[in-house]
């Protein structure tokens, strides 16, 4: 394993709590990490003790199999081979784009500075461009140069920290896609740190979810995604909502999963009754886990729709008061306060404890 954090604690003096509680994660040489939660939840904390810009108060950190933090121990930053891409590029203004590349390896020769210089902006996108200036850069072009900039020294492992937050959306999600396209192709070990779920999904070999200093779930997009494994992580990311359920028997070894829209008989799936009081829990349904289907029994009224191109996202509320959300083509284009039938088509069912006192499902 490249890079293994356990059980890492950070503390700030004078705070209650800590900034970085228990995290432990692995990542593997190569392979793209991603850290995301909402602002304030530690996620760049848990960064800069990587590179070690903080002290750590518990665990460890270890770069290929040496330990580089803990409370005992503490490498220099300048002795980990990291590097560091931030949100604000920091890229020297008055220096050449080529002589900005070529900062962290002007120990090399000049000769094997330039020809270093002119492989990595090639490897970005930016062959030929080592004599203009940054200003003369779009936003998006200087991104690269900073990325380009890191790479230049080899490090062992490269840090991004919001590197584009700076930048119009539509550019976010493209340059994400292209930038782990460059770190693919340079073989490089990353840990990228965004409050960008879009982003998140277009880089990321794996994914990290914080809260609170907690690590929540390590994991693919696609199993954050139809496998949350806390409630925080199944409602921070993508669209969904809780829809209250209840588990019963069926036949003799069976469940269904018992809805306001209606009953789904397990697919191997469900809990058994027993694992909930009563029965009673909260399902996570999906805005792709609702068919628009005008034959439908159960009939909802839409209360906003957004367009998304190709679709409309649907929030509807049911007969029974609760709010669901659902993808519907963009052809269905269909009035706010009109009803329209709705049925569950759930490859994946998740749920929960029952989180707050609602009524039993009729």
């Amino acid at each position: 394993m490249f890079l293994q954090v356990s059980q890492l604690g950070v503390r700030y003096a004078g705070r209650p709590r800590p900034a970085v509680d228990g995290v432990s994660l692995n990542l593997q040489a190569g392979d793209i990490g991603v850290l995301i939660g909402p602002s304030g939840c530690g996620k760049t904390t848990l960064l800069r003790a990587v590179a070690g810009l903080e002290p750590v108060s518990e665990g460890t950190i270890a770069l290929e199999g040496r330990v580089v933090s803990s409370p005992t121990v503490a490498l220099p930053p300048e002795q980990r081979r990291i590097g560091m891409v931030f949100q604000d590029y920091a890229l020297f203004p008055h220096l050449s784009v080529g002589r900005n590349v070529a900062f962290g390896i002007h120990d090399l020769p000049k000769a094997e500075q330039e020809r270093r210089v002119a492989e990595v902006l090639e490897l970005v996108g930016l062959a030929g461009s080592a004599a203009r200036f940054p200003h003369e850069l779009s936003g998006g072009q200087q991104q690269r140069v900073a990325l380009a900039r890191a790479l230049a020294p080899r490090p062992q492992l490269l840090l991004l920290d919001e590197p584009f937050s700076n930048l119009d959306v539509d550019l976010r999600e493209r340059l994400a896609h292209e930038v782990r396209g460059i770190l693919k192709e340079a073989k490089a070990t990353a840990l990228f740190v965004t409050h960008d779920q879009l982003e998140a999904f277009a880089i990321g070999d794996k994914i990290g979810v914080i809260h609170d200093g907690h690590l929540h779930q390590w994991d693919s997009a696609y199993r954050l995604y139809h496998r949350p494994a806390t409630r925080f992580v199944a409602d921070f990311i993508g669209h969904g909502v809780f829809l209250p359920a209840e588990l019963r028997p069926h036949g003799d070894h069976g469940v269904v999963l018992h809805t306001a829209l209606g009953d789904l008989v397990d697919g191997g799936e469900c809990p058994l009754p027993s694992a909930y009081p009563g029965g009673q829990c909260d399902v996570l349904l999906r805005a792709d886990d609702i068919v628009h289907d005008d034959h439908a029994p159960v009939q909802a009224q839409i209360l906003r729709k957004a367009f998304r191109g190709s679709e409309f996202l649907y929030t509807l509320r049911l007969d029974s008061g609760h709010n669901v959300m659902a993808h519907v083509p963009s052809h269905h284009d269909h009035a706010v306060g009109s009803r329209v039938g709705i049925r569950l088509d759930m490859d994946h069912v998740v749920t929960f404890p029952r989180e707050e006192q609602l009524s039993p499902v009729p």
